[in-house]
């Protein structure tokens, strides 16, 4: 009776609690409830020893959604020897009818589907690239704030018709500026303050995140393809570590298609016998990463150059990575121009280039090898 092949374990999760079910690999087997655990590692070690003694003769298959609690237990679970999945909530296929939704259900369900082969799966990082990629969003969410007490500050002279003396926004002798504004009333000069005073903590903040963040990534063992990819233009230190801390390993991808899909650069379609309609952008997958493409798009408005800050870049890279480059710099850079001759919105023109541009990241990523064995990364030509 317990000699299946494979055994499904549905988990779905909670801060405190996640409840199990199990579904035997064969014909006609229904999924068994097997109640509550606590959402902790010890439970998991004792769930996973249970079972493992229950179908002795059995490979475990641990499925989840993905969610807030992170992927501490599946990294648990596959330390165990167990094979673990973690699935994508949004592509879970659900019935038009079905109203009812429980725990029990959720976990039954996600066996069933898995077993089904009905849930895509997700790439999960290792725990050295999801912090760099804690730090990176880190850095990301201190810029937001940064800009927020900015855009404060500059709402509190509006409403007070105050006009700025200087034309360099946030430089030293604006900063000094502020400092020797007084303003008619004393609650508001306590405001004012106030904001400035958030504003110079936050420009600290930003400072000591971005040191720290170029300090840790020289240590990543994708530094050799954050290095590679800052030859393309519009891709600096910040972009460069930002694209490859939000995908990671760019070589799973077998075309760049598929990449391009990921990040949801392509546009959406609605076909129907002879009629093929296009959309907008489907903008599905990581939306950090589409940002920051749409960003360095930007640059591609300007004619073909190699500047010297870009050269500064391209220093120590193969020359394939540098031909690589170039290219994408000649074919963007016309193919920007060409769109905008024809009267393309200029947000248009910006995610075709962006589109592109992944594909050459892709292609200068297949240019780096990170050697399995020496904790020191080079850069070198792939093996054909």
């Amino acid at each position: 009776m317990y000699n299946n092949n494979i055994i499904f374990i549905g988990l779905d999760t909670h801060k405190t609690f996640t409840q199990v079910a199990v579904l035997p690999d064969n014909r006609g087997a229904k999924p068994e409830s097997l109640g509550k655990i606590n959402t902790n590692k010890s439970s998991f070690v004792k769930l996973a020893r249970q079972l493992q003694s229950r179908f002795p003769k059995a490979t475990l298959h641990f499925i989840y959604e993905a969610g807030p609690c992170g992927y501490w237990i599946y990294r648990l679970l596959t330390s165990l020897s167990h094979c673990c999945y973690i699935v994508a909530p949004s592509l879970i296929p659900k019935k038009s009818g079905d109203r009812v939704k429980t725990d029990k259900r959720d976990a039954a369900k996600l066996a069933k589907l898995f077993k089904a082969e009905e849930l895509t799966t997700i790439y999960v990082p290792e725990a050295e690239d999801e912090a760099i990629r804690d730090l990176s969003r880190a850095r990301e969410t201190a810029m937001k704030d940064l800009k927020d007490a900015k855009f404060q500050l500059k709402g509190l002279f509006l409403r007070n018709n105050i006009k700025c003396a200087v034309k360099d926004n946030w430089s030293n002798q604006h900063l000094r500026w502020l400092t020797e504004l007084i303003l008619p009333h004393h609650s508001q000069q306590i405001v004012l303050q106030e904001m400035i005073q958030t504003i110079n903590e936050r420009i600290k903040r930003v400072e000591r995140l971005v040191n720290e963040l170029e300090y840790q990534v020289k240590q990543w063992r994708y530094y050799p393809v954050v290095k590679a990819i800052q030859a393309m233009r519009g891709v600096r230190m910040l972009v460069a570590v930002g694209t490859i801390a939000e995908l990671g390993d760019l070589r799973r991808f077998d075309h760049p298609r598929k990449l391009m899909a990921y990040l949801g650069l392509v546009p959406s379609e609605s076909s129907s016998g002879d009629k093929r309609r296009l959309g907008k952008l489907t903008k599905c997958g990581n939306g950090r990463a589409r940002r920051l493409l749409i960003e360095g798009a930007q640059t591609y408005k300007h004619k073909a150059n190699i500047s010297t800050e870009l050269q500064k870049r391209q220093e120590g890279l193969s020359k394939e990575i540098i031909d690589i480059a170039w290219q994408a710099q000649l074919r963007l850079c016309r193919r920007y121009q060409r769109l905008m001759q024809k009267g393309k919105h200029r947000n248009v023109v910006v995610a075709a280039i962006a589109r592109e541009m992944i594909a050459y990241i892709w292609a200068i990523s297949r240019e780096v090898v990170i050697s399995p064995t020496d904790p020191k990364t080079r850069i070198a030509r792939l093996p054909a």
